[in-house]
């Protein structure tokens, strides 16, 4: 009858089937409690608690009709935990003890361990670590393999909260084994699971999401859904990884299921508040973290309450609701004496609605935590430190904080393979590198080298590549679907499964490429001022940073270095629309003025800092937001050579790449172009060498194969930005879409790379002043120099200034001189000088 109760947790379906069968026959009273024991536990774990508890009585009621007291305690020893489940504390608690009392051997440690689980939950770990440390060695001592590995798993939980990892992962590496040897299959799940939790605690994401990508598999594999405990664990990885919307997603998706145990769907509740609090959607996360809160309060569940009104509280401070300056101290203190990782969090928040002293301990006891194991805990600590010495007026304190919390994002990153997460990661250091900016603004060679810190750094990482088939293969997937999608709206056919297939897709493709880990800390490092001075004789380079909500711009050029304050971010934003309108009037054959326009941009973007430029080439590195404005609509540089960068090391490192020698020269042209790509057959005659991929030769593989080391690469493809998610913006080619996470695959980036379709140079911000789309991933393989539009472009225009542009090329010229004589060659063309406005050259 034993196996019933295992297949309950092994194997539900089959569990029920053979539990109803037996009540169906003449089964006497000890059998009965056996089969409706094991009903209880699947509706239990199924999160049907009413149809648990019926179960459960009427097994307990089998069980005194049996006489076997022994058969009794273990039936309510279930009960009782499943009453804890439902969230009826007092009374689950109750039945634990009463399960107990006269328990011995094996049966004890057994009730024991359920009895700790219990606690557990309830945030009690002092009472229930002794509990499950006995049970486990009892458990052991009689040779049980399973329920020692289940007091384990619990075991290894509680070793996680208290932040002793290394125990965490012994613990759930026994009971994986332990399993394994007993054939519980779904139950070893569980194991990978924990350790999966134990990765992402070390700060180790893509190890983590590794994990959850095997455990996902095995449940599929054994026909089992993913459970509540493992869809957690993975939304909590997300939040590492910066993935807040994903993270909601997964949630969301998770809830739609229903059936879900009450002490999970508090646990939910507390997840999601804090994904939409992450997502600044703090209305909703503090609707979430209200309904989170109370119900862990009827539960009696206070370690989870306590998380619950920390979000709550941080949900408030961030929609100005005022939170409770007492009520805040009070938390902070409840936190940090447990020592919590949330401490630091909840400290600078009580810091920060304190006054005086109050504000001062707050946050120099937040502080304390800098030498936690969990690197954003140690950023927190670090953040902490940073408003305590700006607090006493110590400027070198608030930097050396701000760089050592920095370090400590960066050590985050590291163990990080994927361009999307590196980038989305920085943002755990954003409010740092707020208060390292505001202390850099004064100096300007200290801003110098305080933005290069905290800018597009995931660009100096190379991405991670794979050789699991498994991404190319879902890539290919996803190409084929893209070629149904455009046949299936070109004949104006439903769309809707293809779209959701397509969804599916995109899904599987992120979930491994965010698996991959290989940085190392001397990509992570920043260039350094005396190295950019050197490099600016003859270039002045300008770079623009945002402080406080203000622009600051800063100008290096022949060794010196100068700052002026330009407009305010908001205004600024303002003017980002109109530019991108004239730009798509022009395309569409109706130009309009813009010089007013230009010059409104130039006294908000530059101000002042116009009159330091020298007459010569400029470098612009813009904050990640301008990264999309056409920047020769400023009168300053509308008549002159300029490169935009995304930060100055980015433009050390493309002028130390080597072009190839001989340059070879691959030309493309994918499909229906309204100009049929008029510009590729001119190419192709001036350039005989050239490898010419067009109609059907145009294929992906081919174009990779050659992008592969080439010197120089023109892609004329419809091209479509992807603002909800940038790495699946794409080029339109002969057998499906060429996206970034195919780039990624090269081995050796192109020398230089000229994309003339519409959008092809549109970057998304992300996290902490990082860009993502199709130019980041190629500066980011090693590509020197791009040129690309950042809008619309008329197609007809677009061919003839590519001619001339390739023109200039061949004879010698940089990207930026080249685009500076098409400009001047577009000028008595108000299309075409629309057109060339919206090119732009990055890198060298």
């Amino acid at each position: 009858m034993e196996e019933l109760l295992d297949l309950a947790l092994e194997d539900p379906d089959q569990g029920r089937a053979r539990a109803e069968a037996l009540l169906r026959g003449p089964a006497d009273a000890l059998a009965r409690s056996y089969a409706h024991q094991c009903l209880g536990i699947v509706h239990r774990d199924r999160g049907d608690h009413d149809a648990a508890l019926r179960e459960l009585r009427a097994a307990l009621r089998a069980a005194r009709q049996a006489s076997v007291p022994d058969r009794e305690r273990d039936v309510r020893a279930t009960l009782g935990a499943t009453l804890v489940f439902a969230g009826r504390t007092r009374a689950g608690l109750a039945e634990l003890a009463r399960a107990a009392d006269g328990a011995t051997g094996a049966l004890a440690a057994r009730i024991g361990m359920r009895r700790a689980g219990a606690l557990v939950l309830l945030g009690r770990d002092e009472e229930a670590m002794p509990v499950l440390r006995a049970a486990r060695d009892a458990l052991a001592a009689t040779g049980d393999e399973v329920w020692e590995a289940r007091t384990r798993i619990w075991l290894g939980d509680l070793e996680l909260r208290r932040g002793r990892l290394d125990a965490a992962e012994a613990e759930a590496r026994r009971a994986e084994r332990l399993l394994e040897r007993a054939g519980a299959q779904l139950e070893r799940v569980t194991a990978l699971e924990n350790r999966a939790d134990i990765a992402i605690a070390r700060g180790d994401v893509a190890g983590g999401l590794r994990r959850y990508a095997e455990a996902a598999e095995r449940y599929r594999s054994l026909g089992q859904p993913v459970r509540y405990a493992g869809t957690a664990m993975h939304a909590r990885a997300h939040l590492s990884a910066g993935l807040a919307r994903e993270a909601v997603v997964l949630i969301a998706r998770f809830l739609e299921r229903g059936g879900i145990p009450a002490v999970d769907q508090a646990e939910l509740h507390l997840l999601h508040a804090t994904a939409l609090l992450a997502m600044a959607e703090e209305g909703r996360a503090l609707e979430e973290a209200r309904t989170a809160r109370a119900m862990f309060r009827r539960q009696q569940r206070d370690w989870h309450r306590l998380r619950a009104e920390l979000v709550e509280l941080r949900a408030q401070d961030a929609a100005r609701a005022g939170p409770s300056r007492g009520r805040a101290a009070a938390l902070a203190a409840a936190l940090d004496a447990e020592r919590a990782h949330e401490a630091p969090v909840a400290l600078i928040l009580a810091g920060r609605l304190g006054d005086g002293d109050q504000r001062l301990r707050a946050w120099t006891r937040a502080a304390s935590y800098r030498h936690h194991p969990n690197a954003l805990v140690r950023a927190g600590a670090w953040h902490a430190q940073a408003l305590a010495r700006e607090e006493t007026g110590g400027r070198g304190g608030v930097l050396r904080a701000a760089a050592a919390g920095l370090a400590a994002v960066d050590e985050h990153r590291r163990l990080i393979g994927s361009s999307e997460l590196r980038a989305l990661a920085t943002a755990h250091g954003r409010e740092l590198t707020a208060v390292a900016l505001r202390h850099a603004a004064s100096d300007a060679r200290t801003l110098l080298r305080w933005s290069e810190r905290t800018r597009a750094t995931a660009l100096a990482q190379p991405p991670a590549t794979s050789d699991a088939a498994t991404i190319p293969a879902a890539l290919a997937a996803l190409r084929a679907n893209g070629r149904q999608l455009a046949e299936a709206r070109q004949e104006g056919t439903a769309t809707e499964d293809l779209e959701r297939e397509r969804r599916r897709l995109e899904r599987a493709v992120r979930a491994q490429s965010h698996t991959l880990s290989a940085t190392t800390a001397a990509q992570q490092r920043p260039a350094g001022v005396e190295e950019i001075l050197a490099a600016t004789d003859d270039t002045c380079l300008v770079e623009l940073v945002e402080v406080d909500g203000s622009l600051h711009v800063v100008v290096a050029h022949a060794g010196t270095v100068r700052r002026r304050v330009a407009g305010s971010a908001d205004e600024i934003a303002t003017l980002l629309g109109p530019a991108g309108m004239l730009l798509r009037r022009a395309a569409r054959g109706r130009p309009a003025d813009t010089a007013d326009l230009g010059r409104a941009l130039q006294e908000a973007v530059l101000g002042e800092a116009v009159r330091l430029l020298p007459d010569a080439p400029v470098v612009l590195a813009p904050t990640a937001r301008l990264h999309g404005l056409a920047w020769s609509l400023l009168p300053t540089l509308r008549d002159r050579p300029f490169a935009v960068v995304p930060s100055a090391g980015q433009w050390l490192r493309a002028r130390a790449t080597a072009a190839p020698d001989p340059v070879s020269t691959v030309l493309v042209a994918g499909p229906a172009l309204a100009s049929g790509g008029a510009e590729v057959p001119v190419l192709a005659r001036r350039h005989p060498d050239a490898v010419l991929l067009d109609g059907p030769r145009a294929t992906l593989d081919a174009v990779l194969a050659h992008l592969d080391g080439a010197g120089l690469v023109h892609l004329a493809a419809h091209g479509r930005f992807r603002a909800d998610s940038p790495l699946f913006s794409a080029l339109d080619l002969a057998d499906g879409p060429l996206t970034v996470h195919d780039l990624e695959r090269i081995r050796r980036a192109p020398y230089r790379v000229v994309l003339s379709a519409c959008e092809s140079g549109v970057l998304a911000p992300v996290g902490a002043e990082e860009l993502l789309g199709l130019a980041a991933a190629l500066f980011s393989l090693g590509t020197a120099g791009l040129v690309c539009s950042v809008g619309e472009v008329n197609d007809a225009a677009t061919a003839d200034l590519m001619v001339d542009l390739h023109a200039a090329l061949a004879a010698g010229e940089d990207p930026a001189t080249a685009l500076l004589g098409v400009r001047r060659r577009a000028g008595g063309d108000a299309v075409a000088a629309g057109t060339a406005a919206a090119f732009l050259a990055l890198g060298v």
